[in-house]
């Protein structure tokens, strides 16, 4: 017989089976209540009386149940429609049929307007309130180009012959850097909340926060909200303390910081951002490289855990809190899934960190793998790790390297990978890094790409977050950008999206494991490298696993090969995943034509 037949024969046979479970239920409902009725007490001297005179357990106003019926009434009355219940409840319950769903209400956040999160996976949000943003680019172009040309006409000394496009663009470029730093701090001070379906507690700063600086606890008290930029210098100086867990303080931070531009933001903006963006040198790129992550391993060990990978994990079950190790192995099993991994390849690994996924390859793979980084003491460990795990030179080995100078011939490797590197390499850079990378990959070849981006729509939150991870934590990584924008340089640079995965979520449940690790580690960070850095990384961990859980930063994990026409794409299927058929059901379409 044909296999989609006996499927279908079988699915009936479960439908009428089920029915028949139905059927039995009602029939026994039905017969408890006749049951009920011939027990119910005739005639009372007073409510709440039973018939024996005894004091009734029984509210009054609802019928007996059988569980607290006389017991001779249930066995006189109902024994051969019990025993055919059971036997139809055992007859059905042997195909496993699927019980009924129990409907429960959902906790419902502060305004009873959005559902509130409860997954064991990841830190769940008391407070899912959208902020303030976003500022219009037109209105802002507008004014930058109409502004000088209306000041120029008003001018009383200005005569008419003066007026020309000399004068006019003079002014544009004198004036465009302040209309603009006057347009960006009055709408993130006086734009409103994108909705206010979740209520704010509305409570004082004192609750939240302990300002011990006398000038800032004179300036900011009650219902005066700090600029979250002036919040995190001086919580990084001491001279605030949070009321509570940090994590914690800042789920709230709608009810007492104000996502404001200040003056600090906008000189680390001019004289600092910039600059870095417009020059990106290969020497700046490698200064700020190893000034993070040279500063030695054991600082990062201490939040990244043994295996020393600093991306982000992979949740496999939403309905259980997974270790660090857990997410980082469903990773990169995942991405060695992804490239279809085997034997024969040759894999390079650019930005390859600690050498963890270079070894996972070469030795659950037997790949031969070649892994790129900076920072020396990167090098070192990743080329010891594999030592450890009987890795020889000839089939893995971590070069300290810029990615500009791989010693190979074009089209050497058939997988690359690159996880959360090209962040890195700036915006300048960005087209001239994947036309590198196009060269090294063979015609053939596959490259799993994950890259850090933004939301389009974004939140003064997201815009002042991002400034501060580009101050204190990642120095030059310009190039978190929005999806769009990321898959348009791909395609520019000759490759074909083959699948695509935003991973934010994934990531933040990853940053919450890293928090845990350094809050376990804390007394051995102050003691090396003291009070101010413990800080600052406490509030990048936190405040990242919120921005990441609420969409304001993510990752794309993006699979690409070379657009060719000779490129065999059919040698991708096995790897799309979330395409694959579902299991065969018959020919439903049958029924609907």
């Amino acid at each position: 017989m044909d296999p989609t037949n006996i499927r279908a024969l079988a699915d009936d046979a479960v439908e009428k089976l089920s029915h028949t479970r139905n059927e039995a239920d009602d029939l026994l409902s039905k017969k408890t209540s006749e049951v009920n009725e011939s027990f119910a007490p005739k005639a009372v001297a007073n409510e709440g009386d039973s018939l024996d005179g005894t004091l009734s357990t029984n509210p009054v106003g609802i019928a007996p149940s059988p569980s607290n019926m006389p017991v001779h009434a249930i066995n006189s009355s109902s024994m051969g429609l019990g025993h055919r219940a059971d036997a139809l409840r055992e007859e059905a319950s042997g195909l496993n049929l699927p019980s009924k769903p129990v409907q429960t209400e959902p906790t419902l956040a502060p305004g009873g307007k959005v559902r509130l999160t409860n997954s064991p996976a990841i830190k769940n949000a008391p407070l899912p309130a959208e902020g303030n943003g976003t500022f219009s680019n037109m209105h802002l172009a507008l004014l930058i180009l109409l502004g000088p040309a209306v000041l120029l006409r008003l001018l009383p000394f200005v005569k008419a012959r003066w007026f020309g496009w000399t004068s006019y663009l003079f002014l544009v470029a004198l004036l465009g850097v302040p209309i603009a730093i006057a347009y960006w701090t009055l709408a993130s001070m006086c734009g409103p909340r994108i909705n206010e379906k979740v209520s704010l507690p509305n409570r004082p700063i004192e609750d939240y926060l302990d300002i011990q600086d006398p000038v800032l606890r004179q300036k900011y008290s009650g219902f005066t909200k700090i600029p979250m930029q002036i919040f995190w210098e001086a919580y990084f100086d001491g001279k605030i303390e949070v009321k509570g867990e940090l994590l914690d303080v800042l789920e709230y931070r709608w009810d007492w910081a104000a996502m404001h531009f200040t003056p600090e933001l906008f000189r680390y903006v001019l004289f600092k951002m910039l600059p870095d963006v417009l020059m990106h040198t290969e020497r700046q790129d490698e200064e700020q490289i190893r000034d993070n992550y040279d500063r030695g391993n054991d600082f990062h060990e201490w939040f990244l855990g043994p295996l020393m990978v600093y991306t982000s994990g992979v949740i496999s079950d939403p309905d259980r809190e997974e270790t660090l190790e857990e997410l980082q192995e469903n990773k990169m099993e995942l991405v060695c899934s992804k490239l279809a991994l085997k034997s024969t390849d040759r894999v390079l690994d650019i930005g390859c960190g600690w050498g963890t996924l270079a070894a996972f390859a070469a030795k659950n793979y037997g790949a031969d793998v070649t892994g790129v980084t900076l920072a020396k003491e990167q090098a070192a460990f990743g080329n010891e790790r594999l030592q450890k795990n009987g890795i020889t030179p000839d089939k893995a080995r971590i070069l300290c390297e810029d990615y500009r100078d791989i010693p190979v011939q074009p089209g050497h490797y058939n997988k690359i990978v690159s996880l959360e590197m090209a962040e890195h390499v700036g915006i300048r850079h960005y087209a001239k890094f994947l036309r590198n990378v196009y060269e090294l990959l063979d015609d053939d070849g596959v490259m799993v790409f994950q890259v850090a981006g933004l939301r389009p729509r974004w939140q003064y939150w997201d815009l002042i977050w991002g400034l501060f991870m580009n101050k204190y934590i990642f120095p030059g990584a310009d190039a978190s950008c929005p999806l769009n924008w990321v898959i348009g340089q791909l395609e520019r640079a000759g490759f074909e999206v083959r699948s695509c995965d935003v991973a934010g979520i994934h990531y933040s449940a990853t940053i919450d494991r890293w928090l845990k690790n350094w809050k376990a580690n804390e007394a051995k960070v102050k003691a090396k490298y003291g009070e101010r850095l413990y800080r600052i990384w406490h509030f990048f961990l936190a405040s990242s696993i919120l921005i990441a859980r609420e969409g304001g930063s993510s990752v794309f994990q993006i699979v690409v090969t070379k657009n060719l026409n000779a490129t065999h794409r059919i040698e991708g299927v096995a790897s799309h995943g979330g395409m694959l058929p579902r299991p065969n059901r018959g020919k439903w379409y049958q029924s609907v034509l």
